[in-house]
């Protein structure tokens, strides 16, 4: 009884944010590590049903560095990256949109539907919502057809969510000229985003967020706003490869989106955790 009590007191502390949150739009990254977990991927797609399910509207934007570059070694072609973005010529490209605008992306689809959910997988081969460019870069570097997304088809993604589906983008988008280019999955979450008038932008990463001490999880911080996360990096507080990460989330923010969180994707049920419970179990920034 006693167990079946503390389940009842849990639905009742989710009811509150559940129906904050009930029709408005939250954005999720997925990518990294996390689609190589089959465990954690199906956890995390539990989530995503479940927000669905209560009313919310979840859109996950993906990646799949790592299954890309399985995907060259197959086709013996050395990947090649310049500041973190992965270089992509016309043979990459071919690659890349076989497995992100292809495989991954209906695998997801598919296993939104196989969990009990319903899902539309949007890219060139059904109905592509990213439109965008070449990358601008310097002079001196060419990373062939890498773009970044200037137009989001924001219609199509909320009929979607409108009939109850969860609809699951690549981090590709299309030129004017039909060209295609591949995309940071980071960048192109955030576009989505602001594009919907996203509530929330939740960036799945491989650490739990933001920490005091970047080696020690348990120095997690809560909640940022925006001024004291800038003031934490020029603190040196905020460091490494979580710089970028948190300065995505300050322009995300800049661009209208209300919170973003930074949370540990492999934790079971993180998203669920990190929405629905008052500590939350990774970073929430805010304006």
């Amino acid at each position: 009884m006693e167990e079946a009590i503390g389940k009842a007191n849990t639905l009742i502390e989710a009811m509150g944010w559940i129906r904050r949150f009930r029709g408005k739009t939250t954005v999720i990254k997925l990518g990294g590590s996390l689609l190589d977990d089959e465990n954690a991927l199906m956890h995390i797609l539990l989530d995503v049903i479940f927000m669905e399910s209560v009313g919310m509207k979840p859109v996950i934007v993906h990646g799949g560095g790592k299954a890309i570059n399985r995907a060259l070694a197959e086709s013996g072609i050395e990947p090649n990256f310049v500041r973190g973005r992965r270089v992509t010529d016309a043979p990459t490209l071919k690659v890349v949109e076989k497995v992100l605008a292809g495989e991954l992306n209906v695998f997801i689809t598919d296993e939104i539907e196989r969990l009990g959910g319903r899902a539309m997988n949007l890219s060139f081969t059904t109905t592509n919502v990213l439109f965008g460019e070449k990358l601008p870069t310097e002079e001196d570097e060419d990373l062939g057809f890498v773009g970044h997304v200037t137009r989001v088809d924001r219609s199509v993604i909320e009929g979607l969510s409108y009939t109850d589906q969860v609809p699951v983008i690549p981090s590709m988008c299309e030129g004017e000229d039909g060209q295609r280019y591949n995309v940071n999955a980071d960048t192109a979450a955030m576009a989505v985003a602001q594009a919907l008038g996203a509530e929330k932008l939740v960036f799945l990463s491989d650490v739990n967020g933001v920490r005091r001490d970047k080696d020690d999880p348990k120095t997690i911080i809560d909640s940022l706003s925006a001024e004291e996360a800038r003031s934490l990096i020029k603190e040196g507080v905020i460091n490494g490869g979580m710089i970028p990460k948190v300065e995505a989330c300050l322009e995300t923010l800049d661009r209208g989106v209300r919170k973003v969180h930074i949370v540990d994707g492999a934790v079971r049920h993180s998203l669920l955790l990190e929405i629905f419970t008052t500590s939350g179990v990774g970073t929430e920034i805010h304006a």
